[in-house]
């Protein structure tokens, strides 16, 4: 079964913040983040999905997600990207 790393942001009206995590089922857990059963840092939001990638290994998955996580340079150009579609 893959893996999926994924970034998702905080909809309009809430306080601007993304958040990055990996994950067999990203259904499942957007569901738990916007019920306040997911990261402890994303309770009290309403969030969306702005990036997914596939992973095939488990391990290859969580190094992407520290690398994601650490490059706030890659986390504004995936947020921009976003953005530009949606206008």
């Amino acid at each position: 079964m893959p893996y999926f790393v994924y970034m998702i942001k905080t909809l309009n009206g809430f306080r601007k913040k993304t958040y990055v995590g990996y994950t067999k089922d990203i259904k499942f857990r957007l569901d738990k983040h916007n019920n306040n059963k997911g990261a402890k840092s994303t309770k009290g939001y309403i969030w969306e999905l702005i990036f997914k990638k596939k992973f095939l290994k488990k391990k290859d998955a969580m190094s992407f997600e520290y690398k994601l996580k650490k490059d706030r340079n890659k986390r504004s150009t995936i947020l921009k990207k976003h953005n530009d579609k949606r206008n």
